[in-house]
């Protein structure tokens, strides 16, 4: 049958009509066959009813699919035709490209006006119409026009010319995600998806202006934001490095965030080669050897190769670039799925295959070329690890031709260690969900999606540094940003540099700015490549005293907070009495008023024999309950105290004169007649008002919140701030590491968690709340957390919504405790209540 992928690239299939193709008119042996001429932008195509028959396409004379088979097209000449007459109304007879675009555009948009959606094809009289549009539906190599509109059940795509059918219809119940896309480096494309965890669409539609995509995508996404949780590129970093999404998924989703799509040749999307071993017979993935080095492109593998392209770029005149072709194009793409899709690389090569000797012929050859090749840089496609192995089987028969060695083109040839197909692909897998990829993935998404992707000129000392040289000849083409169409006036230019656009590739929306981190795997065995390639396997025990972020790797804890219940309660008359209660009594055993004023934070010292607490009148106060009375007072700041944390002998408290302190308490001869002394170790100097710290669990790392909704994270042992973070609209009201101290979880008067990647100080995950939530306890997944309305909330993290609400306080949780064993919470609110609960298993 007809197909689409026969018109040239990027054109437009208008109408259709019943005609005859008459071969032999007025003479004896004429002969007639029945079939449908369709009428599209550069060319006229008739196919016939009677598939032996050749499909005829006119802009010159092409036979195709003679007898039903795939081969290259067949030129005949236009004159043995009667309606090649059409040709001439054609937009392909002008000489110029820009004619030929404005021509095109005339006819579509007077074609798209004179008509509208037929709303009969509504799948229900009652359905409310929100919306309708002109817009096309992208499919690969080809647009097809029509009319969209969305109600309030369904979204619905009617094409112009009835083809593939007259109405395509998406329920908006089952749209579980939503993007939008650049299309030509335009802001034009929107892309729904029916599924969760699949890299093909339902349809991909292209607006003539950004308004009517952007209308589009607020209905939908105000339609589906109650039941789907819109997923950033943060937010699914979190889920990978925690071990929740695969690295297939993490990157599949990466490149749908990116703007990479199948139905889009131009940006289709990109995966990593990860075997170097083509030759063996066994493959090993305990070898580092084994795989290629992720830290690279494919560009800089080679150092002779390099070393030549470096040459070249330093003698080249401007425009310079680095590399010759992009990693990834239309003609990589065909090259890959030839054998499935040999009508794409027909029409893309003007209905020829490629030179047999440059197919895809053999893994190891194209594993090989890519590495010396001189213009050869391509990555992978998804294909590649998945489970239908059909793209590399000559399945269809296709003559493909015949190498100089006299072999025909037939299926891909496999390393030696792969069976077949399908345990290649099996043994891809593998490769890729590896410890040892999963330790470097994220180089290698530092050079594709992040900070790398648009590195500096290159020199011989950041040669390996810098990954962003894969600029085609017109470099600025391969990147948003990189050229403005709207702002070029020439109609010849513009369609000149979309054609290049569209033809040579283009680079990844950059979707990080600073390093990506690592993902966390618990280090029993690592793998190290040296520079030498040897194997280097070292047992990596977790010590608790290490500062290293990269060995933080103590597993989290995992709560069960899904039945807590309230046990018991006391209640406090004012804020400024420091009160004890005994629990198995449930009666007051101390109550002692230090200050006037409010007491903002306490806690109790190893040994239950001191309480320390701090107040709004700038000092700290401690308290022996031995012997029932004060013994100590410091004074710590120049203005209210708002928080104290004590680890290891030390106190650390934090202020809102911007400052925090840590002390050393050296204790005098006994508490009841000598006065301990205070050494002060270090302060933490901060712009504005603290309002809250907290120590990660190795007590090397401070965090501290501030009123204005900076976090700051510090090294403690050096007193240097390692990362500053705008995290908060407002005051930041707690703070807390992760159990691993990889993740840091903040809370503010903004209604938001934000949660940080301690190594990177990148924000990798903001969740928004109803209410404030004023302070919490979490497990690096799973959050406990006190309300401002008074509730305690159980939130996952990961999928951004509350499991359950529990009443307590009947004004806000300001304070919570959790004991070691994670089995007893203790809150206190704005009610002046003390409540006690249990967690029943």
């Amino acid at each position: 049958k007809f197909s689409l992928l026969l018109l040239n690239l990027e054109e437009y299939y208008f109408e259709q009509h019943t005609a005859n193709h008459i071969i032999n008119k007025g003479c004896r042996d004429e002969r007639k066959f029945r079939g449908s001429l369709k009428i599209c932008s550069k060319s006229i195509i008739f196919e016939p009813d009677d598939n032996i028959q050749p499909i005829i396409k006119v802009s010159s004379v092409f036979l195709i699919k003679e007898r039903n088979i795939i081969a290259p097209y067949k030129t005949v000449r236009v004159s043995e035709y009667f309606f090649a007459i059409f040709s001439k109304q054609m937009a392909s007879c002008l000489d110029k490209m820009g004619d030929q675009a404005a021509m095109i555009t005339a006819i579509l948009q007077s074609r798209l006006a004179r008509t509208s959606f037929d709303k009969n094809r509504f799948q229900s009289i009652s359905e409310t119409l929100h919306m309708e549009c002109k817009a096309e539906m992208v499919t690969p190599l080809v647009t097809n026009p029509g009319h969209v509109c969305v109600t309030d059940a369904n979204l619905y795509f009617q094409p112009l010319n009835g083809y593939p059918k007259p109405v395509v219809q998406i329920t908006l119940q089952n749209v579980r995600r939503i993007y939008k896309r650049r299309h030509g480096l335009m802001p034009l494309g929107l892309e729904v998806f029916c599924t969760e965890n699949d890299l093909c669409s339902d349809i991909y539609l292209k607006f003539y202006n950004c308004q009517d995509r952007d209308e589009l995508y607020y209905l939908i996404a105000t339609y589906i934001e109650n039941h789907i949780t819109e997923h950033t590129a943060e937010s699914y970093m979190l889920q990978w490095q925690r071990g929740h999404l695969s690295n297939y998924q993490y990157l599949l989703h990466l490149n749908n965030l990116a703007d990479r799509s199948c139905n889009d040749l131009s940006q289709y999307p990109v995966f990593p080669w990860i075997i170097a071993d083509y030759s063996s017979s066994v493959l090993d993935l305990t070898k580092p050897e084994t795989f290629r080095d992720l830290s690279k492109p494919i560009g800089a593998l080679n150092k002779e190769r390099l070393d030549r392209l470096l040459t070249r770029y330093q003698e080249m005149p401007e425009p310079k670039f680095m590399y010759g072709s992009h990693y990834s194009s239309p003609g990589y793409v065909l090259f890959y799925l030839v054998r499935v899709a040999p009508e794409y690389m027909l029409c893309l090569q003007n209905g020829k295959f490629d030179h047999a000797d440059r197919m895809f012929n053999s893994l190891a050859e194209t594993w090989k070329n890519c590495l010396d090749g001189a213009t050869d840089f391509k990555e992978l496609i998804p294909e590649f690890y998945e489970n239908d192995s059909s793209f590399l089987v000559n399945s269809l028969k296709l003559d493909l031709g015949k190498r100089q060695g006299g072999k025909m083109v037939e299926d891909v040839e496999l390393p030696p260690w792969a069976s077949g197909p399908d345990d290649f692909l099996q043994k891809s897998q593998e490769a890729l969900e590896s410890q040892y990829v999963s330790e470097h993935l994220h180089e290698w998404i530092d050079i594709i999606f992040g900070y790398k992707q648009k590195g500096n000129e290159p020199s011989v000392s950041t040669l390996y540094k810098y990954a962003f040289f894969f600029f085609p000849v017109f470099h600025p083409l391969t990147y948003e940003g990189g050229v403005d169409l709207n702002s070029i006036m020439d109609p010849n230019e513009k369609v000149a540099l979309l054609t290049q656009i569209l033809e040579f590739g283009q680079t990844p929306k950059q979707l990080f700015t600073i390093p990506h981190p690592r993902r966390i795997i618990p280090k029993l065995k690592s793998l190290s490549r040296t520079s030498s390639h040897s194997v280097s396997i070292t047992e990596s025990p977790v010590s608790p005293n290490e500062e290293s972020f990269e060995d933080l790797t103590e597993e989290s804890i995992t709560l069960a907070w899904n039945n807590i219940v309230l046990l018991f309660s006391f209640h406090s008359q004012n804020y400024s009495t420091l009160k004890m209660f005994s629990k198995e009594s449930k009666t007051i055993q101390r109550s002692v008023s230090f200050s006037n004023m409010a007491l903002s934070s306490c806690l109790i010292l190893p040994g239950d024999t001191t309480v320390i607490s701090s107040s709004w009148d700038n000092h700290i106060y401690f308290y022996s309950v031995a012997f029932g009375r004060r013994h100590d007072i410091l004074m710590g700041h120049d203005d209210a105290v708002s928080k104290i944390c004590w680890r290891d002998g030390r106190l650390y408290s934090a202020s809102w004169d911007s400052t925090v302190k840590v002390w050393h308490c050296v204790p005098g001869e006994t508490l009841s007649n000598k006065k301990n002394h205070f050494e002060l170790l270090a302060e933490l100097e901060h712009d504005v008002s603290v309002n809250t710290i907290n120590l990660n669990s190795a007590n090397t790392m401070l965090a501290s919140g501030t009123k204005e909704g900076t976090i700051n994270v510090w090294d403690v042992t050096t007193a240097v701030v390692l990362h500053q973070l705008p995290c908060h609209s407002g005051t930041v009201f707690d703070a807390a590491f992760s159990p691993d101290s990889r993740h840091l979880l903040s809370t503010g008067e903004d209604c938001c968690f934000k949660v940080i990647d301690v190594q990177t100080g990148m924000l990798i995950s903001s969740v928004t709340t109803d209410e404030p939530q004023r302070c919490f306890r979490w497990d690096g997944n799973t959050i406990l957390s006190g309300s401002q309305s008074g509730d305690l909330l159980i939130w996952d993290l990961l999928g951004g919504k509350v499991i359950e609400r529990i009443k307590g306080h009947t004004g806000a949780v300001t304070s919570m405790w959790m004991n070691e064993q994670c089995n007893s919470v203790i809150t206190g609110g704005e009610d002046k209540q003390i409540m006690f609960w249990k967690l029943q298993y």
